[in-house]
């Protein structure tokens, strides 16, 4: 069974933003949809698992920005998942221009037993032929985000029906859309952003209100999306 999974791909001007290149929320898309299409060549993909009551969870993702690729441009996407531990997995990811690595990520899951509401282990869930010899993409691993904040919201965010999944909660990829889409656009292109962080810590449903609050220490900022005092979503952006 091969490990890595790699395809062409061309910019959309639909995961661009207002410098004409992808955009940071843009890239978390990419890469989930790329792991998407990976997993249904393996397998192990949505319609495979809800089959077996099975269902994946996002825990963290982590993505390293060293150049942003603009609108039509053909780049290369690659993606594999590495050695999973009893109850996570992780999967690494890498958009090159040619030889040059533009923007690299990695994220951890979990594999949900929907009839029995406990995780499923990693062995009963991988091809049993995969063989593992490409390690992480990133060379660190992923931020700890202390989750108090003492500053009051700055935006609210309501959960929109274009933000829910199959699974019936907010799609992984909208919350870096949300948290960016909450943020003025010359702040964002004030920052020479080199890194985005996030952590889910519980779902989030269609019509809930989350408060946004943020405070920064130097070129790090973090956010916090919480409804009613419960943290749901933390997230690092860093220079």
């Amino acid at each position: 069974m091969q490990q890595v999974f790699e395809r062409d791909f061309l910019i959309p001007p639909s995961a661009c933003d207002f410098s004409g290149r992808l955009s940071y929320p843009g890239a978390f898309s990419v890469f989930m949809d790329l792991a998407t299409e990976h997993a249904e060549r393996l397998g192990v993909g949505l319609r495979a698992m809800r089959e077996k009551d099975r269902f994946w969870l996002t825990v963290k993702t982590r993505i390293l920005y060293y150049a942003r690729p603009a609108i039509s441009e053909s780049v290369r996407l690659l993606t594999w998942p590495e050695k999973p531990g009893p109850l996570r997995f992780n999967r690494s990811y890498e958009l090159r221009r040619g030889e040059e690595l533009l923007i690299a990520g990695r994220t951890e899951w979990a594999v949900m037993n929907t009839a029995a509401g406990t995780l499923a282990p990693s062995a009963d869930i991988m091809p049993a032929d995969m063989v593992y010899e490409r390690g992480s993409a990133l060379g660190e691993g992923y931020a700890r985000i202390p989750p108090r904040f003492e500053a009051e919201p700055f935006a609210v965010y309501r959960v929109r029906s274009t933000d829910i999944d199959l699974g019936g909660h907010m799609n992984n990829a909208a919350y870096p859309r949300a948290l960016f889409g909450a943020l003025p656009s010359q702040e964002i292109a004030a920052r020479d952003i080199r890194s985005i962080d996030l952590i889910f810590r519980a779902p989030c449903y269609e019509g809930e209100a989350l408060e946004i609050r943020k405070r920064e220490d130097g070129g790090v900022l973090d956010l916090c999306m919480s409804r009613d005092g419960e943290v749901r979503l933390l997230a690092r952006i860093a220079e």
